[in-house]
């Protein structure tokens, strides 16, 4: 409900700003301290991490020890052996200690996670959706099958419009869109009516995939006295920017999103991300989004501190051929590059490509729908 209902409702209701600045350090924390346990960690969304656990048997031994390795971190030491025996094997083994928690003293946040063990990111996340605050669910690969089919449709992500008519057609839990014949179901929903019968039916594992790009890159600027004017907002983030662009672990690495956080008087909170429809190490091509959105929902209150964050990379660099023989040369690099951004917009909106190229299969034959063929335009 919106707020006003709630205090319709309730009027003596207190209600607190979001502090969307705290949330993102804490989870940055927790993603860095469950580096300490395993290589292979994915971030799915604020609150919502997956952990590649194979190979860390070998480490700290069977699923029990994994699990309280991972519950170190959050904050709780777990159960430890007691006796003499107990305690010379523990120092006589070649297991590496378990690295306490990352967060400050008195943190403790593994009574409120929730942790889900399976094969899979799937079957993983949806385990962890089953499992009480501070508690483990734990689905073996003999119960993966039956586990998934007693779940809700709707556990599978997809398109509103995709359970709309899953609704309609009575399918109500995993198991009735198993029943369905694979094809049948390509057919009415295309690529994701397959992704989803192939997920629902465990016929296709999803691993997790470790992150390749350098830690996000943050540079911050503090005021001597809270500031409120837009325009000195917006030549801040400039300064910060072409600071952060100069941090040498950039180097090699364009950027893909940027997000930019103030902190205000009293405690409040304002923060922005974006996505540059391009990824580029320009300043003003970086700065373009980020001011556009500062200048539509400023701050509520004179900022104290700003900071410009870099969120995600990608690799090499987008510039024009720079040794290119002749300007004819130069034009079509330029033609080419434009091309390719616009097919890349085509598929992040439309999810599919829908330009195509004219390839010579068959020159001999008679017919003209033979000596041709359509395919895919990607560059």
């Amino acid at each position: 409900m919106t707020v006003s209902q709630a205090v319709g409702l309730c009027p003596s209701l207190i209600v607190w700003e979001p502090d969307p600045i705290y949330y993102d350090e804490q989870f940055s924390q927790l993603v860095k301290a469950l580096g300490n346990v395993s290589p292979a960690i994915e971030p799915a969304e604020l609150g919502r991490v997956f952990v590649g656990v194979d190979g860390l048997a070998g480490l700290y031994g069977d699923l029990a020890e994994q699990i309280e390795a991972i519950r170190a971190t959050l904050g709780a030491e777990g159960k430890r052996e007691t006796g003499n025996e107990d305690d010379e094997r523990r120092a006589n083994s070649t297991r590496p200690p378990i690295r306490p928690s990352a967060f400050p003293p008195g943190t403790d946040w593994s009574g409120a996670a929730r942790l889900g063990w399976a094969r899979g990111k799937f079957a993983a996340w949806v385990a962890a959706t089953k499992a009480r605050p501070g508690e483990t669910f734990i689905v073996t690969d003999d119960e993966r099958t039956e586990f998934l089919a007693s779940q809700p449709v709707g556990v599978l992500r997809m398109s509103p419009d995709t359970h709309r008519r899953l609704t309609q057609l009575s399918i109500r839990t995993v198991k009735d869109l198993t029943r369905l014949p694979e094809v049948a179901v390509v057919s009415q929903f295309g690529n994701e009516g397959r992704r989803l019968w192939q997920l629902a039916a465990g016929t296709v594992v999803d691993p997790v995939v470790g992150r390749e790009t350098p830690e996000p890159i943050v540079s911050e600027m503090e005021f001597p006295n809270p500031v409120a004017d837009l325009a000195m907002l917006s030549n801040a983030l400039d300064r910060l920017i072409e600071r952060a662009l100069r941090h040498p672990q950039r180097a090699g690495w364009r950027i893909l999103e940027v997000g930019a956080r103030a902190r205000q008087e009293h405690g409040a909170s304002w923060t922005t991300r974006c996505t540059l429809k391009d990824p580029s190490a320009d300043k003003d091509h970086i700065a373009a989004p980020l001011k556009t959105r500062l200048a539509a929902t400023p701050p509520n209150g004179a900022v104290e501190s700003i900071a410009v964050e870099f969120l995600t990379f990608v690799r090499g660099t987008n510039e024009l051929q720079l040794f290119a023989r002749d300007a004819s040369s130069n034009a079509r690099a330029g033609r080419r590059r434009a091309l390719r951004t616009a097919v890349h917009e085509m598929k992040t909106r439309f999810r599919q490509s829908s330009m195509y190229r004219v390839v010579e299969v068959y020159p001999g034959s008679r017919i003209p729908e033979r000596r041709y063929a359509l395919i895919d335009y990607d560059l």
